[in-house]
């Protein structure tokens, strides 16, 4: 039996497993690093062997090794530790039913149900029990079942949940357990060799889910947990982790006193005058640039009548997050999206191929009954409004809508300090409409606008919608963390499916392309991204309160009080703290609230008409007129924007 190992060929015959044949063939530092191999595109275990092949073979298997700064090496060391943590937990806790434990990005979870239940002062003597595995170094090996024997063992062992998960498996189909001291579950793998393979780990939090995330099921605990190939890996992750708390924008919101959420309205957004001066600055920044590419803004009903989400299809998609409300014998729906009112606009005109491409946008107000364990601050609400936008367009005009759209996008991130993008076109999946030439001349135009924006991108082979292809653009922040955002969306089926038309060249009707296009997504999660990358220090343009006037006694108040009106008269976010405390509290105060500029005015200042600048920084810009302070200070740093 051939592997073919890096054009090489080698007899797997002679070996017991991979193991020993890693150990022959691979260096000291090479052997240390090695996690798992790849047999074709198959992840195995290292204790494959040549028995696992099979009998007859036309050709040499080719072999690859994975090694722990691979993605899938690393990927099967957090699947492995969330095995580690299952032991720990079962050795600890009586009655422990573990569930399901897959890595998940950046680390792992595992799912426990707890009869006594789990309290976050527990993760640190779980922690350490599972250290103390890892030091064992204990074998993880590999058995295989049939399904009726992996049903009868966890019945012998009451474990409900695993007997729910072995029978899922067709009972034709081979069953794995992986086995780890005292320690069986079941499990498709592949895993590390050894727990002691297992080093650079931390537990991260304990949260509540429902046994396959149905809230009529059973309560579980989740442990997460990070693991990574070296304890520098583990701690600059850390450190990331550590930052990102501190830039955490829902404490944010309570310190800068943006917004807040509360329990009668779930996922909803109580916006506060500071929070809603960004949401305004960021609406009133984008709709002159809109207007200069075309677009003309419009208002669409928030419940439309049920009939209409059936015809467009979202009902039987969307049924389950959308909120409804009944009168007068009528199901309305209050609308999860814009499309289908969009496109009420366009059909109530007679359009002509001369009219196209037709574009309108609309922060259109949305709402979606998303899970309640999956809110999260601004990032995941209930309740939020889209920059969405909507072209009708010809078929020949998909690429240059397309590439106009890219260029207004990228202007628009680089204005909010977003210049790192990941960005993906999803391409058609097995079950679609439209022809293969619609479809072949979707993809060949995206494709070629994102070459012609010099951007780097990949396709996600099949991930596109069944009515058209997209491209998803993703934002990097400061911290490596990836947002989705932006997304441009072709869509041969719902102006078809709801009766949208134009006349073309030849006096016959036809149906619009429609491309759906959004840059922000919704304001909300956009608002939070952004006091995370910035850590709450906006830049000056879109700072809620721009300048804070600070007193030193209240003898300067009237003088104080005449620079706050000037300042607002002129349109800048002004503030006036008159409290009787004293100046340095008064500037540690704003500063923790992350205003950008101080005016500090004393007796000095009040005498001479000036004004003594500070900077959030704790920069002093020294005393100057209020004139040269707006036309050396503030005009440059709000049009540089960042």
């Amino acid at each position: 039996m051939k592997l073919l190992i890096n054009d090489q060929l080698v007899d797997f015959s002679q070996h017991t497993n991979l193991l020993t044949l890693a150990k022959q063939l691979l260096t000291a530092s090479q052997f240390k690093a090695l996690i798992a191999a790849k047999i074709d595109a198959q992840l195995v275990d290292l204790s494959f062997s040549s028995k696992d092949l099979p009998a007859q073979l036309d050709a040499p298997v080719k072999l690859t090794w994975v090694f722990e700064d691979d993605p899938e090496g690393l990927e099967i060391i957090r699947h492995s530790t969330a095995h580690l943590l299952a032991q720990a937990v079962t050795e600890l806790f009586s009655d422990v039913q573990p569930t399901v434990g897959p890595a998940i990005t950046d680390g792992f979870y595992h799912d426990f149900y707890v009869p006594g239940g789990l309290h976050e002062k527990d993760l640190e003597a779980i922690e350490l029990r599972m250290h103390q595995l890892a030091q064992q170094n204990l074998p993880i090996q590999r058995s295989v079942i049939s399904q009726p024997e992996a049903v009868q063992y966890f019945k012998d062992k009451n474990q409900h949940f695993k007997v729910l998960m072995a029978q899922d498996i067709p009972p034709q189909e081979p069953v794995s357990f992986y086995t780890q001291g005292t320690f069986t579950n079941m499990c498709r793998g592949p895993h590390v060799i050894s727990t002691g393979r297992l080093k650079h780990f931390k537990l991260t939090k304990l949260a509540g889910a429902y046994w396959r995330g149905d809230a009529k099921n059973e309560m579980l605990y989740r442990i997460y947990g990070t693991a990574w190939a070296s304890a520098a890996d583990l701690d600059a992750y850390l450190t990331n982790l550590a930052e990102a708390k501190n830039r955490d924008h829902r404490q944010l919101g309570k310190t800068m006193d943006l917004f807040h959420l509360q329990e009668e309205a779930p996922g909803m957004v109580f916006w506060h005058p500071n929070g809603w001066a960004i949401y305004s600055t960021i609406k009133h920044y984008l709709e002159p640039k809109l207007r200069a590419f075309g677009y003309r803004e419009v208002n669409t009903p928030m419940i439309v009548d049920r009939s209409l989400w059936e015809r467009s299809g979202h009902w039987d998609k969307y049924r389950e997050v959308m909120f409804t409300t009944q009168t007068e014998g009528h199901t309305y729906a209050i609308k999860p999206m814009n499309c289908p009112d969009h496109i009420q606009i366009f059909k109530q005109d007679l359009r002509s191929y001369r009219d196209l491409p037709i574009r309108y946008a609309e922060f259109g107000s949305c709402h979606r009954n998303e899970v309640s364990g999956s809110l999260h601050g601004l990032m995941r609400v209930r309740g939020f409004a889209q920059d969405d936008g909507h072209i009708f367009c010809t078929p020949s005009q998909i690429a240059s809508e397309s590439s106009r759209f890219i260029a207004q996008l990228l202007e628009v991130y680089k204005d909010f300090g977003f210049t790192d993008l990941e960005v993906k076109l999803s391409t058609r999946p097995a079950q679609r409409i439209g022809s293969d030439e619609i479809w072949d001349r979707a993809e060949q135009a995206l494709s070629e606008v994102l070459n012609a924006a010099h951007l780097n991108w990949e396709i996600s082979e099949g991930e596109g919608a069944f009515y058209g292809p997209k491209i998803e653009f993703a934002l990097k922040d400061c911290l490596k963390r990836v947002w989705q955002c932006g997304t441009l969306q072709v869509d041969f089926f719902m102006p078809e499916r709801l009766g949208a038309t134009y006349i073309d060249e030849n006096g016959n009707k036809q149906h619009p392309v429609m491309l759906h296009r959004a840059m922000l997504g919704s304001l909300e999660r956009f608002i939070g991204i952004l006091l995370e990358q910035h850590a709450g220090r906006l830049p000056l343009w879109l700072a809620p309160i721009q300048v804070m006037i600070l007193t030193i006694t209240n003898q300067q108040d009237t003088y104080a009080t005449s620079v706050h009106q000037k300042l607002e008269a002129l349109n800048y976010r002004a503030a006036c703290d008159l409290s009787h405390e004293k100046i340095g509290l008064k500037i540690r105060q704003h500063t923790v609230a992350k205003v950008p500029i101080f005016i500090i005015i004393g007796a000095q200042e009040a005498a001479n008409n000036t004004v003594s600048v500070r900077l959030h920084d704790g920069a002093n810009l020294g005393s100057m007129s209020l004139d040269g302070f707006v036309k050396e200070v503030l005009e440059p740093r709000i049009e540089a924007k960042n």
